[in-house]
């Protein structure tokens, strides 16, 4: 239900790269996290930064929400980073799996799936 990939590239490049990255694939970042920063505020710890940003694609997002609006509960796409062992973690709810649970028109799941492969191709921008 989740695909994650690891990069050698540091988080903070990573981080500064991800809007250019996004735009370059056809996406948008709507939003952006710290995860750490947001629950230190609260008065909470998180032993390791994390950051989530929503990405958006609205012709991807319009077709969505047209054909499946129940499916608007996984928008915007989401990409979290983080650091793991060493390396540069980017997760994201694989999409492809939720494909193969929902009732569409199969030119509707080929299409969702060319989407989430461009969004991917973000992720596996930096390796």
């Amino acid at each position: 239900m989740i695909y994650k990939i690891t990069t050698d590239t540091p988080l903070q490049t990573v981080k500064d790269e991800m809007m250019a990255h996004a735009k370059e694939a056809g996406f948008g970042v709507l939003g952006t996290y710290e995860f750490q920063k947001i629950l230190q505020s609260k008065g909470l710890d998180l032993n390791q930064e994390i950051t989530g940003y929503e990405l958006c694609s609205p012709k991807a997002a319009q077709d969505v929400m047209n054909e499946l609006p129940e499916m608007s509960v996984f928008l915007p796409c989401r990409i979290s980073v983080y650091e793991e062992n060493g390396k540069t973690v980017l997760s994201t709810v694989n999409i492809n799996d939720v494909m193969h649970t929902i009732d569409a028109s199969q030119d509707f799941k080929e299409h969702m799936n060319s989407v989430y492969a461009k969004f991917v191709g973000i992720m596996k921008s930096w390796n």
